[in-house]
């Protein structure tokens, strides 16, 4: 997203009095990070967490152990689980949680290829959960994951807080 892009979504999201957290494992701390670029992100961001090991998952966020052994670190289930923990340790208006299969040696497999991404979304007591699979290096994955949110959050403040 293009500098003036991210300081509209900065200014939206400030005019809404919203505020925004990250759970960021596949990301790896890139939501973040380029969320700050925009103008008035210090009134927005609250904090992002980089849970990148399932043992840092299970300290900081709660994740399950069992959902961890069951459903793998990059899964719905744990992002769902994650981006709950999230809320909870950073009680942000707007909570998302990214996971994901950026690189081979994962839990990779045909049904779930390398690029496979899940991202949670929590906000306004709504729960919304996506996947996506990505094509590239890992560098272009995760700034791809990165645009994908940040329109994903613009949908949601044009469906929900924008009217």
């Amino acid at each position: 997203m293009d500098p003036k892009e991210l300081t509209k979504l900065m200014m939206e999201l400030k005019d809404n009095g919203l505020t925004v957290a990250f759970a960021e494992s596949c990301t790896a701390g890139m939501l973040a990070s380029e969320f700050v670029r925009a103008k008035g992100s210090s009134d927005v961001l609250k904090g992002s967490l980089v849970v990148y090991q399932p043992e840092v998952k299970q300290k900081l966020l709660n994740v399950k152990k069992e959902t961890l052994e069951l459903y793998t670190a990059e899964s719905q289930q744990v992002t769902n689980e994650m981006v709950m923990g999230l809320k909870k340790q950073i009680d942000a208006d707007l909570c998302i949680a990214t996971t994901g299969l950026l690189g081979e040696g994962g839990s990779e497999t045909a049904e779930k290829p390398v690029g496979t991404v899940f991202i949670s979304f929590l906000y306004d007591g709504k729960a919304e959960e996506f996947r996506e699979v990505f094509k590239g290096d890992a560098d272009s994955l995760r700034k791809q994951v990165v645009e994908y949110v940040f329109k994903k959050i613009k949908g949601v403040l044009d469906q929900h807080y924008n009217r």
